[in-house]
């Protein structure tokens, strides 16, 4: 199938999204390097709903293509998450960025590029003072950490987080090309 990367759209996260939510996490590639636990609808509702009330400061977009929803992707501020910040140790004014592919039609098509490039345009650089953004794909996503060189992301370290090791990667404002 060929993509028209121009049907890809972002819109915010809302309760009606959750158990989709819970079906993308539970199988597939947003299971294995995501979620990476199983979880209950529950525990995702635990975890979702504070941003879709935005009790908390992170930012939660459905992705779509066409309108159909084929994955989730978040930014949040790093220094808004103070043990993370100081887990990461990245010192500027960065978002974090993460991201998943739920439906397994959409998965190794050559989107995740245009995904990226597209949020960090339209959302991550347009709606926050952010300099830069920061992902931290496993050292074993090959893939993903391909698909973030492609969009232009840099290395910067390996560090073990809460959530396991994280291969640390940046772009900065002034270096992104739409």
């Amino acid at each position: 199938m060929c993509y028209d990367f121009n049907l890809l759209s972002f819109r915010k996260l809302d309760r009606n999204d959750l158990e989709k939510m819970h079906k993308w996490l539970n199988n597939g590639f947003a299971a294995q390097w995501y979620g990476k636990k199983q979880m209950t609808l529950d525990e995702v509702k635990e975890k979702y709903l504070p941003y879709i009330n935005d009790e908390k400061p992170t930012q939660s977009y459905i992705i779509s293509y066409e309108n159909k929803p084929i994955g989730y992707i978040q930014t949040y501020k790093i220094k808004d998450y103070p043990d993370y910040a100081k887990q990461v140790a990245i010192d500027e004014n960065a978002s974090g960025l993460d991201l998943f592919i739920g439906e397994d039609e959409f998965i190794h098509k050559g989107l995740g590029k245009h995904i990226v490039r597209r949020f960090l345009k339209e959302i991550v650089f347009s709606l926050s003072d952010s300099d830069s953004c920061i992902l931290g794909p496993e050292p074993d996503n090959v893939i993903a950490i391909k698909t973030y060189e492609k969009v232009g992301f840099k290395y910067v370290k390996t560090v073990r987080t809460d959530d396991g090791d994280e291969y640390i990667m940046r772009i900065g404002k002034d270096e992104f090309q739409n």
